[in-house]
């Protein structure tokens, strides 16, 4: 089956409804998402999107903010860029029907979050995402242009050079082979624009508070494609997810600190004083940082997070969905600090893309987590995130607008899908083992603190095992396990071939290797290309 659209969006957070409600009074939109439409990283977040909006901030403090927690390696054009387009982005999730908090007054309630200077921080309770994806979600399926393909999951992109086998001078991106998860049948969608939404990769590491679908697909593909990659030795781990057996990683937001929670040993001894002057307000590659270390020096299994000297009318109003879940645990946030540990939580590289949200892949744009866009350098401060969704799904929607107006070109011929000699799998054992060992891998010797050592050592397993899966995916019919599998060993293999080649320590990125940070050679972006 073939399915043909004017643009094909893959991907159902923030970043993907955002570009497809932008486009779709153009032309039409297939929306691809590989389970339910709110299943995204958006539908998680519980801070909020910053945005300056109070008469005591300015573009420039937000902008310093920024460079500040992006070790500088942020590009500072595309940050001012993005933060002078943030009130304008508030503005259309609002007329989108997103309804962020607001005082006695009326006037929006801003939070402060770790790095930043001042409170600009829009959110909806501590369920922001939630309440951005229902009124996304609602927007889009009312639209008559959008038509909606959920439980579909890419498996590779369609590009010219791929269709006539050989390089050219200018690849142009044709479309993606889908598969249709639950009758098993590999789709071909062909496009005029394609754009990657896909969210970040979590999943490539054994703990993240990060959703299932978190498994590095754009990236994947688009190395696949011959798109550079940037970056991606910058993950970033969250300093605060909640230590449980049953918990699942669940986050506690930036803004419970932010609200003037302090991190505490078993002890009750706050400790970030001796970390940083902004002490539990600190970018969060510090803040993870100086858990890691506190636990590993004192033995400890997780670090306490108390803002129990707020009272239960603070907490219990600002903080609901994170009180009734702790509590579900058993653990009374009113009374008693939050077990907290690190988890991995964000990809900060990915695919590099333009001002516009272009890759080098002529008519495949990346927005969103799965792209390096320059704004989050070394380590994206908080709530920048949502921010730049909204702001590249605009300039991207303007670009293809540009692009598809007039007369659009005929469709090459482009071939089905080609299954080979495949058959359906009797070792499905292959790819469960593959997925844990990876994961623990990538936890073990890719964490907060890296030597190249243990990074050398995860190369050579990550190797080993993508060796297996090139049979195995070649033998068998794809499956959404095996196509996240093959996505995540990728992924993995960029990471470390990035912080293999970063000699220094910045941001996200530290090795006892190299524990200073190298402006002369290193104040660059890490660049990686497949070579065919």
């Amino acid at each position: 089956m073939k399915v043909t659209t004017d643009f094909l969006v893959i991907g159902s957070g923030i970043a993907g409804l955002s570009y497809a409600l932008k486009v779709a009074e153009k032309g039409t939109v297939a929306l691809v998402t590989k389970r339910e439409m709110a299943d995204t990283a958006t539908n998680l977040a519980q801070g909020g999107i910053a945005s300056v909006f109070s008469a005591e901030d300015s573009f420039d403090a937000h902008i310093e903010d920024t460079m500040v927690a992006g070790a500088h390696l942020s590009h500072e054009n595309i940050v001012r860029m993005v933060v002078e387009s943030g009130p304008q982005a508030v503005r259309d999730l609002i007329e989108w029907g997103v309804k962020f908090t607001r005082k006695a007054d009326n006037s929006y309630d801003l939070h402060r979050e770790g790095g930043h200077s001042h409170r600009r921080i829009f959110h909806s309770q501590d369920v922001t995402g939630r309440e951005i994806e229902r009124a996304l979600i609602e927007a889009v399926r009312q639209h008559p242009n959008i038509r909606i393909f959920e439980h579909h999951i890419a498996i590779d992109l369609i590009t010219e050079a791929k269709r006539v086998k050989r390089r050219l001078q200018r690849n142009n991106c044709l479309g993606a082979y889908i598969l249709d998860i639950n009758r098993g049948e590999v789709l071909t969608f062909g496009a005029h624009i394609t754009v990657l939404a896909t969210g970040g990769c979590g999943k490539v590491y054994l703990y993240t508070c990060n959703p299932d679908v978190a498994t590095g697909d754009g990236v994947a593909m688009a190395y696949r494609a011959g798109a550079t990659i940037a970056n991606m030795e910058f993950m970033q781990f969250h300093p605060t997810t909640l230590f449980h057996p049953h918990a699942k990683s669940f986050l506690i937001s930036e803004a419970v600190r932010g609200e003037g929670a302090i991190l505490r040993r078993s002890d009750g001894t706050a400790f970030m004083e001796s970390y940083h002057p902004l002490k539990d307000l600190a970018p969060r590659d510090i803040v993870a940082r100086a858990i890691d270390n506190e636990m590993k020096v004192h033995g400890d299994d997780c670090v306490f997070l108390d803002i129990t000297h707020k009272g239960a009318d603070f907490i219990k109003g600002h903080f609901p969905n994170i009180y009734e879940t702790c509590f579900s645990f058993g653990i009374d946030m009113i009374r008693e600090p939050i077990p907290v540990v690190p988890a991995t939580h964000y990809l900060c590289g990915g695919i590099k893309v333009d001002s516009w949200g272009e890759s080098e892949i002529h008519n495949l744009f990346a927005i969103g987590e799965v792209a390096c866009t320059g704004l989050h350098g070394a380590n994206r401060l908080a709530s920048n995130s949502l921010l730049e969704g909204v702001v590249y799904a605009e300039r991207a929607a303007q670009r293809s607008l540009e692009r598809s107006t007039g007369e659009r070109p005929t469709f090459p011929p482009i071939a089905a899908w080609d299954p080979g000699t495949a058959k359906d799998s009797d070792e499905e054992v292959v790819v469960t083992q593959n997925w844990h060992e990876i994961r623990l891998s990538m936890w073990n010797y890719v964490g907060i603190v890296r030597t190249t050592k243990r990074l050398t050592r995860a190369r050579r397993r990550i190797q080993m095992i993508q060796e297996e899966i090139a049979d195995y995916y070649w033998d068998f019919y794809v499956t959404s396990d095996l196509i996240e599998l093959r996505n995540i060993a990728t992924v993995a293999e960029l990471i470390v071939q990035c912080a293999l080649e970063r000699k220094e320590s910045r941001g996200l990125h530290y090795t006892i290797d190299y524990p200073e940070t190298d402006d002369l050679h290193w104040k660059r972006d890490t660049l990686v290309r497949k070579t065919f």
